[in-house]
């Protein structure tokens, strides 16, 4: 079958619908709270080379990082058909410890014909702390280090492996669980994949993928020059580094050159003792989202988009660090202040097509300990929605994930039912958002009791700095930490802190409003 326009659509689709079909039976199949109802997950359609074609509409930095996990897991292996190798491994294409990637070859009449890859975030792998997103100096106290190794050979599972894994988790039924289930998506795509191969044959397949790249390319490309010629700087703060209270600088330089950019990081801070140092495949994550958001949704988003992007970050820095620097925080918080720095960057260029500054956060919230009633240990893990930023054409969102998150909430019912924690508020923060022409969409407040001593544990940003307006909109409001001791005694926390709870405390957690675009009314 030759390539045409109508072809091309036509594979497109099908083969998007082979990660999109691995997600649902990720989400369906999978144990816990995290990700059975937050879809804490990604899954994506890999060619014989390691390029992605195809993803679903899943999490911005997971996607945009695991073509860096396949192409690990290529240099390591020859693959045989039943095989899957799993890794988490920051340092070698992951983003931080608890997002663990599955990928699996697939073979067509004998022939590697590609791979299917999906990653999900485990409640705990271990670590100085529950959740394992720590306030940690090293890799080392962040939890199981899985460098990448056979999950399955031939078929079968290596069982050893899956002990391991739930031998240093708090919490070893649901990792059990959770790991059936990414096992489960990857025969899903397999079978879904091998479908469409039989149908159009090995060769068209190929051809359809590899047209897909360039067409890929030829849209960026378009899309780039449209942008006008320049170099374009922007320079935004994370709060601190967990233990260090100074802000700490991200900093781009963005050359537009005809249909190519490329993005330099130089003077960005040099690596923390704090774990907000951010992989180099998450800052590249970051860039690609940014890339794609300027060319709209026609784009389809595989390994084509960059191209004609070059990337420039310094090794040992905030976004490119050595190993063992801790990285825990890096893929949540510190990509999303890449993303402000890109935006704040892009809107001197184009500022019709840029919004303000979104929540700029997270707002990580990590709890363990011992569940009285059910008899166990747990670990629970959720990131908080707040405001959009106000758009050149209509206002923000309210309560929403932006940027390189896109989860759903854990539902109250969900939560209660599954962890000792009892919900006595959860609304929109009125007012959060930034006065402007369209203004941005406000946080959200919650809070939660707990019903028995725990630990807890909160990776946040946008408590001292606010998120940016733009062309004369007014900043959004930062967030708040607090916690009620006892429900009377108000103590503020900081923007990250590890701290003991008693049966009785209550967490209230305040995210940020978006920015404001356009002078207000």
């Amino acid at each position: 079958m030759p390539v045409d326009p109508v072809s091309l659509e036509v594979f497109r689709n099908l083969l998007t619908s082979v990660a999109e079909e691995m997600g649902v039976a990720l989400g369906r199949t999978a144990f816990s709270p995290n990700i059975k109802e937050r879809r804490d997950y990604s899954c994506a359609l890999f060619a014989p080379q390691g390029s992605m074609v195809a993803q679903a509409a899943h999490i911005p930095v997971h996607l945009g990082s695991m073509p860096a996990s396949v192409q690990a897991a290529l240099e390591g292996f020859a693959f045989q058909p039943g095989d899957i190798v799993i890794l988490n491994d920051p340092y070698m294409g992951g983003t931080h410890l608890p997002d663990i990637t599955l990928v699996m070859p697939v073979f067509f009449q004998g022939d590697l014909s590609g791979f299917v890859a999906n990653r999900g975030h485990h409640a705990d792998v271990g670590g100085m702390t529950p959740g394992s997103l720590p306030l940690s100096t090293d890799l080392f106290q962040e939890g199981l280090i899985i460098p990448p190794v056979k999950l399955a050979e031939g078929g079968r599972i290596v069982q050893q492996i899956v002990d391991l894994l739930c031998r240093n988790s708090r919490s070893p039924e649901e990792r059990k669980g959770d790991l059936a289930a990414q096992i489960a998506a990857c025969r899903t795509g397999e079978r879904r994949f091998l479908d469409i191969l039989a149908q159009y044959g090995l060769e068209t397949v190929q051809e359809h993928m590899r047209a897909l790249l360039d067409y890929s390319e030829r849209l960026i490309r378009a899309a780039v020059r449209e942008v006008p010629d320049g170099l374009y700087t922007f320079r935004d703060f994370m709060d601190d580094d967990g233990f260090e209270d100074e802000p700490v600088p991200i900093q781009v330089a963005v050359r537009v050159q005809g249909d190519e950019m490329e993005f330099d990081f130089s003077g960005s801070a040099p690596e923390r003792p704090g774990c907000i140092n951010a992989p180099l495949a998450v800052t590249r994550s970051a860039v690609l989202y940014v890339v794609l958001c300027l060319a709209g949704e026609a784009v389809p988003p595989n390994d084509g988009v960059m191209r004609p992007i070059k990337v420039h970050v310094p090794e040992g820095s905030l976004l490119n660090p050595r190993f063992p620097a801790a990285v825990a925080g890096g893929n949540v918080e510190t990509s999303q202040r890449v993303v402000d720095v890109l935006l704040g960057a892009m809107a001197q260029a184009v500022p019709r097509l840029i919004p303000a500054a979104s929540q700029g956060t997270m707002n990580n919230v990590l709890v363990g300990g011992h569940d009285p009633v059910r008899g166990k240990s747990f670990a629970y893990y959720e990131t908080l929605a707040g405001g959009m930023g106000g758009r050149p054409d209509k206002e923000g969102l309210s309560a929403v994930h932006t940027h390189m998150t896109n989860t759903l909430n854990t539902p109250i019912e969900a939560l209660e039912s599954n962890y000792p924690f009892r919900i006595l508020r959860y609304q929109i923060r009125r007012g959060s958002g930034g006065r402007g022409l369209h203004p941005g969409g406000d946080g959200l407040v919650r809070d939660m009791q707990f019903l028995s001593p725990a630990v807890v544990t909160v990776l946040s940003e946008r408590r001292r700095s606010a998120p940016y307006g733009l062309q004369g909109g007014e900043p959004g409001a930062p967030g708040e930490n607090l916690l009620l001791r006892g429900g009377v005694e108000e103590v503020r926390l900081p923007p990250k802190f590890t701290i003991q709870v008693e049966d009785g405390d209550t967490l209230s957690i305040h995210t940020p409003g978006g920015g404001g675009w356009g002078k207000p009314k």
